[in-house]
């Protein structure tokens, strides 16, 4: 199955239970709320997904539920990084051998900085699963930063590197300088949570993966973008401006939050050592929610 990796591809959170054990039932229930919404695909086990709390048993049972909810309506990506290029291998041909459309990778950190092994260490994934890669350029979470010319480097030798996920700041003028440096078509999609939405849209990006909890609003801004309308473009982005600045605060538990108070999933519980939600934040989070979706049941599909 091929599939054009653009548009809107929500990371989900992985739900769990007060006790931390998994909630399959809201996984289930998230991830048919996506498919309905009419998202492009949607990536899992990523940072958001906190896929470094969880076993690999955990991993394979949300895999397989998420293959089987899914059903094939839209692509599937797995978040498989891993500080060892063996095991990363390992679990991308895991999720290929349970039904993923794609892998999503981001390098290891090392102690003395080495090119030639990052390009190495997608070198050997790509060679251990048949499935495309996700280059996550994301070093606020991996403490790796790579420059254009090694992601570019990256794309020329690792044929199956179809998609960079544009993570590192400022990203406006990165994405530009890839876009502008790409010897084959490949997909440049925004994350950090749509912090710089438009100015991304319009350096080159094709559209959003990341974890922002109204993709709603994220599907808007790129129909916007492909129209060429900059200025509804920018009045989206203004609306809903604190809304995105306030979620992407550090940490899950703000995300996790909304998602629970749209329904998607019983608990707003981060697994430990993750902090949970305050009240004090939960009631400013609310207050925001009311000021910027007046009247509106942010339980169904929201109207931006």
């Amino acid at each position: 199955m091929t599939h054009k990796f653009s548009g809107v591809i929500p990371i989900l959170a992985t739900p769990f239970n007060e006790d931390e054990s998994l909630d399959v039932g809201s996984w289930q229930r998230m991830i048919e709320f996506m498919v309905e919404l009419g998202v492009d695909g949607i990536t899992i086990l990523g940072v958001l997904g906190e896929s470094n709390r969880l076993s690999d048993q955990e991993r394979e049972a949300l895999i397989k539920s998420a293959v089987a909810t899914v059903k094939r309506r839209i692509p599937l990506i797995v978040g498989t990084s891993h500080s060892g290029s063996a095991a990363a291998a390992y679990l991308s041909r895991m999720a290929e051998d349970l039904g993923a459309d794609a892998v999503m990778v981001a390098p290891a950190k090392e102690q003395v900085p080495n090119d030639e092994r990052v390009v190495e260490y997608y070198r050997r994934i790509s060679t251990g699963t048949r499935l495309p890669i996700v280059l996550q350029d994301h070093p606020a979470s991996t403490e790796v930063h790579m420059s254009v010319p090694l992601i570019l480097r990256i794309i020329n030798e690792v044929a199956s590197v179809v998609c960079i996920k544009a993570e590192a700041v400022p990203t406006p003028p990165k994405i530009r300088a890839i876009r502008e440096g790409l010897s084959r078509p490949v997909v440049i999609l925004s994350g950090l949570g749509a912090l710089y939405a438009p100015f991304d849209l319009e350096a080159g990006s094709n559209g959003f993966n990341t974890g922002f909890a109204f993709p709603e609003v994220l599907m808007a801004l790129v129909t916007a973008a492909k129209a060429k309308d900059f200025d509804r473009l920018h009045a989206l982005y203004a609306r809903f401006a604190s809304l995105i600045v306030f979620e992407q605060q550090p940490g899950l538990a703000i995300r996790k939050e909304i998602l629970r108070l749209r329904g998607l999933i019983n608990c707003n519980r981060v697994r430990h050592p993750g902090a949970t939600v305050s009240p004090p934040i939960a009631a400013e989070l609310s207050a925001l929610i009311r000021r910027t979706l007046p009247n509106m049941d942010i339980t169904k599909p929201i109207q931006p």
